[in-house]
């Protein structure tokens, strides 16, 4: 099993989710995509891996995906739109 901190976050475009872990040990980022941008609707972490900065490494993957493909980024999903709001490098992403 791969250490989950340091993955790397891959793309799941046939469950349209970008995941970080293995198994049972699985944070995922739900997203769609519309009208040349990402939308990210909803992030889950298990709770045995909250509080080690998981999400955070998923959510700046998966905009480094979005910004690889030259897609906008809608943050319907309250986990990434405070990410975004944290991090002003992402901020150019967010239409």
């Amino acid at each position: 099993m791969t250490d989950i901190t340091t993955g790397t976050v891959r793309d799941n475009p046939a469950r349209s989710r970008f995941e970080l872990g293995d198994g049972d040990a699985l944070a995922v980022t739900h997203y769609r995509i519309a009208d040349g941008a990402m939308v990210f609707t909803h992030t889950e972490v298990p709770s045995r891996l909250r509080g080690r900065g998981i999400a955070s490494r998923l959510i700046a993957g998966a905009l480094a995906a979005a910004r690889e493909r030259g897609l906008r980024v809608v943050p319907l999903c309250s986990f990434v739109a405070a990410y975004v709001s944290r991090h002003p490098e992402a901020a150019d992403l967010v239409s």
